[in-house]
């Protein structure tokens, strides 16, 4: 279906994949978070949960005072999805699934490898029967597959806990299970890749990844920061080990906290301008990024004198008109009385009631 839109024809996305089925084998956030993007594309997406453990176990996963039946996280990530409960160690429950797999597209699995064997849903056992079939693997550990693995855990084992908090002694993992979203990434591209594979030879295949290697890969440039110049990173919050500043936050005349992202030397001189801190961008401490990065400290303090001087929404309109990159740090009830946050929202009516929850499709096909 397509949408006219300022010139241009807009797919209906939610109808992208309306003739593809999708059976997911997993649980937790990273496999369902496949599942749910082939589900808002249109995709028929079956989840399978055990019966004997009370289904996917994010349906417990409640905040404080929560009282969602499932609780909210397993809302916000299991949208437009039909859940069966189904036994796989009992004969009846699954020969049903085989019946899925039938005309089933895609299998998405967490299962660990030797419990795929005893419950039949490895992928050799499936190919043989089902050659068309797409199989996508989500692992734990590349080293040892047998460790269970959280995303707190991975985030410990690949190096990003040792680079957040403030210091050494004060380490803050990320607020989401970034490393299954970046996992979900993977296993989403890799699938449209196999896709694509099979549209052209009518055959399967099975796809793969980690969560530590995708934890890895995403180390991008702090990989590359040690595997070049030997550089390890220490926990820095917000800061930025090659640029400054950049995550830097101040607090302007009006008590508004925002973070900065200056990025070139026309960005600090114009940052200088507006605070009235015109020296500054020739201050022999600070005329260039990497003397900036180094004298980080008095840097800071200078800019946050001339923030003491300026209210928020005087600061805003000049940085903006000069393009100078800034963020107010907002708490998630201001992000959602944004309209950008209110255009993602998806809600949904089902047996246990309505719930909303934020799309994980944030792109636009014309």
């Amino acid at each position: 279906m397509l949408h006219y839109i300022q010139g241009y024809l807009k797919m209906d996305l939610s109808v992208f994949f309306k003739d593809l089925k999708v059976v997911e084998l997993a649980s937790v956030l990273a496999g369902p978070a496949v599942g749910m993007f082939f589900a808002e594309l249109g995709a028929y997406v079956l989840k399978v949960e055990n019966p004997n453990t009370g289904g996917d176990v994010t349906r417990t996963w409640r905040i404080k005072g929560e009282k969602n039946d499932p609780a909210a996280y397993f809302n916000s990530i299991n949208y437009k999805k039909k859940s069966v409960f189904l036994d796989l160690k009992d004969e009846e429950d699954y020969k049903k699934l085989l019946v899925h797999f039938q005309d089933a597209d895609i299998v998405v699995s967490n299962y660990s490898e030797d419990i795929a064997i005893k419950l039949g849903v490895d992928y050799p056992t499936l190919q043989k029967r089902f050659p068309k079939l797409i199989f996508a693997q989500l692992n734990s550990f590349e080293s040892d597959r047998s460790r269970p693995a959280y995303d707190v855990v991975l985030q410990a084992e690949t190096g990003f806990l040792s680079m957040t908090g403030l210091d050494e002694q004060n380490l803050a993992k990320m607020p989401v299970a970034l490393i299954d979203v970046l996992a979900a990434h993977q296993l989403k591209e890799g699938l449209l890749c196999a896709y694509i594979h099979r549209l052209k030879t009518g055959l399967g295949s099975k796809v793969t990844t980690s969560l530590e290697s995708s934890a890895i890969t995403s180390l991008i440039n702090q990989a590359t920061n040690y595997l070049m110049a030997n550089h390890i990173p220490k926990p820095m919050g917000t800061l930025h080990p090659n640029i400054a500043p950049y995550g830097d936050i101040y607090t302007t005349e009006d008590k508004v906290k925002l973070v900065l992202a200056i990025g070139t030397e026309k960005q600090f001189s114009n940052l200088c301008n507006i605070l009235k801190s015109s020296k500054l961008a020739s201050d022999p401490r600070f005329c260039e990024n990497a003397l900036r990065v180094t004298n980080r400290a008095k840097l800071q303090g200078a800019l946050q004198t001339g923030f003491d001087k300026i209210d928020y929404e005087s600061f805003s309109k000049v940085a903006n008109q000069l393009k100078v990159p800034f963020g107010k740090i907002k708490n998630l009830k201001e992000v959602f009385q944004t309209q950008a946050a209110n255009d993602l929202l998806r809600t949904e009516n089902n047996a246990e009631g309505q719930s909303v929850r934020v799309s994980s499709i944030a792109f636009e096909i014309k």
